[in-house]
């Protein structure tokens, strides 16, 4: 059952971002383009997720389960450190430049977009390198 719901969770949150122009990165870089022809239409999208995910995560405070009975395991570390801004301007940089972040990412990929085979390499390749070099040295 779990993985059922897993599975349709996936098919749900991926037509999400087809229909929310997420996986377009065009619209994306459109967006993020301040000072450019800025597109403030995924601003709505944003803040529909942050919603869904400050009342999600509510909820799974309060739970040891979840519905289908696997254990909930949430992020217990608030710090702020090095790591975290390096890697979340990695990621913004990423974003940028490419249009793409990982979800929407695999949905265009899934929906055949070349420019998404590419982004999907290298974020590939960019896991594979954080945990054959980056883990190794930091458990030092």
């Amino acid at each position: 059952m779990a993985h059922l719901i897993a599975l349709l969770s996936g098919i749900v949150f991926g037509l999400g971002l087809i229909l929310s122009g997420m996986a377009n990165p065009a619209k994306v870089r459109n967006f993020l383009d301040l000072a450019g022809a800025w597109d403030p239409s995924l601003v709505m999208v944003m803040a529909g997720a942050i919603a869904v995910g400050l009342v999600a995560f509510t909820v799974a405070r309060r739970r040891t389960r979840s519905w289908v009975g696997t254990p909930i395991e949430l992020p217990v570390n608030r710090s702020i450190d090095a790591r975290l801004i390096g890697g979340g301007l990695l990621f913004g940089i990423g974003w940028g430049i490419a249009g793409f972040c990982p979800g929407p990412a695999l949905v265009a990929l899934g929906r055949g977009m070349p420019e998404a085979v590419w982004f999907v390499g290298a974020m590939l390749a960019g896991m594979l390198l954080h945990d054959r070099v980056l883990v190794p040295r930091l458990s030092r």
